[in-house]
C-alpha cells in the first residue's frame, strides 16, 4: 500500500510549503482540479524540483467524447505526471480510445477509472445512476478492466470485491481515508488504514488529516508506519 497526499490547500504557496515539509518522503502527491486550474503545469514542475522522487497523481477525472479524452490523455502524459484518471461512466469505447492513444507514448502514466465518488451515499447515488453503489461500482470496474485501464478509484468498501471480480493486480486507489478516525467531512464512504489494508487497497489518498494537522510530517510518519 502506498500513500498519496492530497494537495488541496487554497494557494500555490501553501501547497508548495506542504510539499517541502514532506520532501524527505518518497510518496505520491495528488494535484486536483483546484490546484491545476489555478497553477497549471507550474505546480507539477515545482513539485518535481522539490523532490524528483515524488510521484504525481493528476486528479482531473476526464469525461468527454472518446477522441477528446484521448487528446487530453496524450497532453497529460507529456506533463511528466505518473498517474491520472478518467470517469469509468464515460464508457468502454472512451476508455479503450484513451489506452490505445497512450500506446504511442514512451513511459505512459498509470491510468485509473473513477467508479463511484466517495462523496455519494446510497440515496444520492441511486438518484443519479438508478442502481446501488456496489452494483454499479463493480460494473464500472469490470468495464475499466476489459478496456485495459490499470485500475480504479473506488472506496475501500469496494476494493476487495473489485479485485475478486477482475484481478488482484488490478489497482485500487481509495480517497476518503481517515487514518486515525478523524471527522469524515463531506465524504460519505470513509475508511481507516486497517480497513484499507484488509480490502487490499493499493493507494490511499489522505488530505485534511495531514494538511490540517499542526505537524503534517509527523502525521505522514505515523501513516507510513501503519502501512
Amino acid at each position: 500500500m502506498q500513500l498519496c497526499v492530497a494537495l488541496d490547500l487554497p494557494t500555490f504557496e501553501e501547497n508548495i510549503a506542504l510539499a517541502k515539509e514532506l520532501a524527505c518522503f518518497d510518496i505520491w502527491l495528488k494535484v486536483g482540479f483546484r490546484s491545476y486550474i489555478r497553477d497549471g503545469k507550474k505546480i507539477i514542475e515545482t513539485l518535481k524540483e522539490i523532490n524528483p522522487r515524488f510521484k504525481i497523481f493528476l486528479d482531473l477525472k476526464l469525461y468527454d467524447i472518446p477522441n477528446t479524452m484521448a487528446d487530453a490523455a496524450e497532453e497529460i502524459s507529456l506533463l511528466g505526471v505518473d498517474m491520472f484518471n478518467v470517469h469509468a461512466s464515460s464508457g468502454k469505447t472512451a476508455m479503450q480510445t484513451v489506452m490505445n492513444r497512450l500506446e504511442n507514448i514512451e513511459n505512459p502514466p498509470i491510468v485509473l477509472a473513477v467508479t463511484a465518488l466517495t462523496s455519494f451515499d446510497d440515496r444520492g447515488f441511486q438518484a443519479v445512476y438508478h442502481d446501488s453503489i456496489e452494483t454499479k461500482a463493480l460494473q464500472f470496474a469490470k468495464d475499466a478492466y476489459e478496456s485495459h485501464i490499470h485500475g480504479v478509484v473506488c472506496s475501500a468498501h469496494e476494493s476487495f470485491m473489485i479485485k475478486t471480480h477482475t484481478n488482484h493486480d488490478f489497482l485500487t486507489l481509495t480517497p476518503g481515508i481517515r487514518p486515525f478516525g478523524e471527522d469524515a467531512g463531506d465524504q460519505k464512504r470513509v475508511a481507516d488504514i486497517e480497513m484499507a489494508k484488509k480490502e487490499l487497497v493499493d493507494f490511499i489518498v489522505v488530505g485534511r488529516p495531514i494538511y490540517k494537522a499542526a505537524n503534517p510530517k509527523e502525521v505522514v510518519e505515523r501513516i507510513l508506519s501503519k502501512i
